[in-house]
């Protein structure tokens, strides 16, 4: 079982805890407000947290006393040592422009588990400038890589 991680600043939460997200708001952006996956299925978005390495959190207020809000989202799947795939990345439309985005991918790659992961991936249509921030650059031998899709 992991260790339950928290972190804070100016009145917002990062917490891994998965007992805190609410699994209803994390579906609705992500089946009514994502490019990536509009339609998904709750079932298939609770299995996928379910089954995911580490899932972040982002709350206005704390969600371990009861008083926070979701308003931002990722999930990862990774061995913790050699790689890892950083998905399903969001801050709700209402919360953007607060630096929460830039605050997220900090924890996920310093400060996390998965810090030290040796090939970190994600994919995304528009926010090359963020993860660039992180050191996430464009694939370099993308004749390598290989996918399937069902």
């Amino acid at each position: 079982m992991r260790k339950m991680s928290i972190w804070e600043k100016d009145g917002f939460f990062i917490c891994i805890d998965k007992q805190y997200l609410d699994l209803p708001r994390i579906h609705q952006f992500l089946s009514e407000e994502s490019y990536w996956v509009p339609g998904i299925s709750f079932e298939v978005v609770k299995k996928s947290i379910e089954n995911s390495s580490i899932c972040f959190g982002v709350y206005e207020g704390n969600p371990v006393e009861g008083n926070a809000d979701q308003v931002g989202f990722a999930r990862t799947v990774s061995d913790f040592y050699r790689f890892g795939w950083i998905m399903d990345v969001f801050i709700l439309e209402e919360y953007r422009g607060k630096g929460l985005s830039k605050w997220l991918m900090e924890i996920v790659t310093e400060q996390s588990e998965l810090r030290n992961v040796a090939k970190l991936m994600l994919a995304t249509n528009d926010a090359h400038g963020l993860y660039t921030q992180y050191g996430f650059k464009k694939i370099e031998n993308r004749d390598l890589y290989m996918e399937r899709k069902k």
